[in-house]
């Protein structure tokens, strides 16, 4: 954390505010041409291998290619898109405010540059922009667990367990695919890994400690359940007779008064 002061006090003043609003606008621009057929979309995929022959435009445009196929779109996919842009800027905006604009920047930076950098295994496969979703979508559900998402508008589940099932498809594809796919698992989750790796290990101690503290609670409550005192002969305790009058003899057994020796100690 300390690099990222010194880094954000040098170059924070270059960081741009509201960055998936730009994004955003670049793709609403972008989607609208493709729909009034004046421009074709894979003009701006990152594809490595078109990189290489000069369209250098392509590892930056990318991020502005909208999640849509071929630049087709229905009415219910109209209604999907607004919904899925509305959400990504809800939940960039909270990161934005929980980091600030540069952090948010820079989160945004190492996740292109990951991508970029894992798409030339595969230079002849096209990549848009999905890369930044997943992350900003990871470290949202992180920073706000019990936020709810509604179902097709209706049930409400919280974005918690979104996460989880996003993260057992990933251990599954790091699990069984080959390298590539396990470099674009690496890719899609880096720099969350790189941001909230403290973060997640001090909630794992924190865990730990609640756990540890928990336990000692419950075999304390577990040792005030016991008795303190019982008698030998009849089993009487202070619980079940807090009115008797127990006492120790001198073998330090406890007896009850119906049952104690002649000379016995007050207990």
């Amino acid at each position: 954390m300390g690099f990222l002061h010194r880094l954000e006090r040098a170059l924070g003043r270059f960081a741009i505010p509201n960055l998936a609003l730009y994004l955003i606008g670049g793709q609403v621009l972008f989607l609208g041409f493709a729909l009034l057929g004046q421009f074709d979309l894979g003009r701006i995929l990152l594809v490595p291998a078109l990189v290489v022959q000069g369209e250098f435009w392509r590892l930056f445009t990318f991020a502005l290619v909208p999640p849509v196929a071929g630049g087709q779109l229905t009415m219910v996919g109209a209604v999907f898109l607004a919904v899925s842009w509305y959400f990504f800027h809800l939940i960039s905006q909270a990161l934005e405010n929980h980091w600030g604009a540069f952090r948010f920047n820079l989160f945004f930076l190492v996740g292109w540059f990951l991508t970029v950098a894992v798409s030339f295994l595969t230079p002849y496969q096209a990549t848009g922009y999905a890369f930044f979703a997943v992350s900003v979508f990871l470290a949202f559900a992180l920073l706000n667990p019990d936020f709810e998402l509604y179902v097709f508008f209706i049930l409400p589940v919280k974005i918690k367990w979104f996460a989880l099932l996003m993260w057992l498809g990933f251990a599954y594809t790091f699990v069984t695919g080959g390298w590539n796919a396990r470099l674009a698992v690496l890719a899609a989750t880096g720099n969350f890994l790189l941001f909230f790796a403290g973060e997640i290990v001090q909630r794992m101690k924190t865990g730990r400690r609640h756990m540890q503290q928990q336990a000692r609670r419950t075999t304390f409550r577990e040792d005030k359940s016991e008795p303190r005192h019982r008698c030998v002969v009849c089993g009487k305790t202070d619980q079940s007779h807090p009115q008797e009058d127990f006492r120790y003899g001198g073998d330090d057994r406890c007896y009850c008064s119906e049952h104690r020796p002649s000379a016995v100690n007050r207990a």
